[in-house]
């Protein structure tokens, strides 16, 4: 068995114990809260007990998620089903927004039509052990869910802190009511109902985010850069993009700057070098190595690199260039110019660096590819 697979299983096994206690502990906290509430007609506590069964509900979902995300990879999904475990998350920002919502519409009744709450000094102690509950529920899960990098677990674990804070609201009107007489529960209600819909709301755009593709992590690529350059040959590495296919799961493919006098040989060993260590040190899979060659023998075109170089450099959201390869034949310059996403218009960056180039080489031709800012800082030598 691989170290990759027992760390998954191990992972996914994680996720299920965590989701279980979830489980119990939301079911046990909605019988107690639904019959307390119910009893002293307390709207702010049915809705909390609702909101709670939501919560197992994703935990449910959470099991479900993480199962699926563990099978093995197969003809129609060669790099796995990890990223299933964003669609779990997606669900469970969904039922929160559907909690929150019927929350809403329910505090809506209630303002238009009041019912006059009933407490006991057992309804507000049964309150207050919610309260602990949740708290130390959601951080156990959130923080569990941040070490095995689980989205599903991490959304859960702040709901569960959301939760903690309705019920202490509901706890606070509850005392106000007691002490003066005001009934606050219905408006409350409709507080703790905007402020779920807004969780929902940011665990669903997260979410989504991510499975739209992100930049990556940016620790991560200058990390992974730091290990390329690591090589004593590698002169840079450029273009790194990470492809995600669920949580810490990641090919990629990397540009590298080598001497021109290196060797096929050499250069086809090198490769798997670097995708080995990478592999390695960051359990990324480098699906491609690319190669720039770095002109080594012409001190004329190692001039005219630093000079153009510095020219492109000298505007404003031009952050880089590499991949510089001079053509004395047809005195044509091919190289890549990364332009900052800053920009207003990225392709108006490159037009001007090109003009300002073709103004100043008048004879020289110029085919500038724009590259991308991933989100790293560059590694290089």
């Amino acid at each position: 068995m691989s170290v990759r697979y027992e760390e998954t299983v191990k992972r996914q096994k994680t996720i299920v114990r965590t989701s279980v206690i979830g489980i119990v502990a939301n079911i046990a906290l909605v019988g107690f809260k639904m019959t307390v509430g119910l009893l002293s007609h307390s709207i702010a506590i049915v809705m909390d007990a609702v909101n709670n069964l939501s919560d197992a509900l994703s935990s449910v979902i959470t099991i479900v998620g993480a199962r699926l995300a563990g099978r093995e990879a197969d003809k129609k999904h060669p790099f796995g089903y990890g990223r299933t475990e964003y669609l779990s998350s997606l669900v469970i920002a969904i039922i929160v927004l559907y909690a929150g919502v019927t929350s809403l519409i329910e505090s809506i009744k209630m303002i238009i039509s009041p019912e006059v709450p009933d407490y006991t000094p057992v309804t507000l102690i049964i309150v207050a052990v919610a309260v602990v509950v949740k708290i130390v529920l959601g951080i156990y899960v959130k923080r569990t869910g941040q070490v095995v990098n689980s989205d599903s677990l991490v959304n859960s674990g702040k709901d569960a802190l959301l939760d903690a804070v309705v019920s202490s609201a509901t706890l606070v009107a509850a005392l106000i009511y007691i002490f003066s007489g005001v009934s606050l529960e219905p408006y409350l209600a409709a507080v703790i109902s905007l402020i779920i819909i807004k969780a929902g709301f940011d665990m669903f755009a997260e979410t989504v985010s991510k499975l739209l593709g992100e930049a990556g992590d940016v620790e991560l690529l200058i990390a992974i850069k730091r290990t390329i350059c690591e090589f004593p040959e590698v002169h840079g590495a450029y273009d790194l993009i990470l492809h995600n296919y669920g949580p810490d799961t990641y090919t990629g493919s990397v540009h590298i700057e080598l001497e021109d006098t290196c060797s096929m040989a050499r250069l086809d060993e090198l490769t798997r070098e670097i995708s080995g260590e990478v592999y390695r040190k960051h359990n990324v899979i480098m699906t491609a190595v690319g190669i720039y060659s770095v002109n080594t023998r012409d001190e004329d075109v190692i001039a005219l690199k630093k000079e153009i170089s510095a020219r492109v450099l000298s505007h404003k959201y031009a952050k880089q260039i590499h991949g510089f390869y001079y053509n004395r034949k047809d005195n044509a310059v091919w190289c890549d110019v990364v332009v900052s996403f800053d920009a207003e218009s990225r392709n108006a960056v490159l037009e001007e660096v090109l003009q300002d180039l073709r103004q100043n080489y008048p004879e020289m031709i110029f085919m500038l590819a724009m590259d991308m800012d991933y989100g790293e800082i560059s590694a290089v030598k």
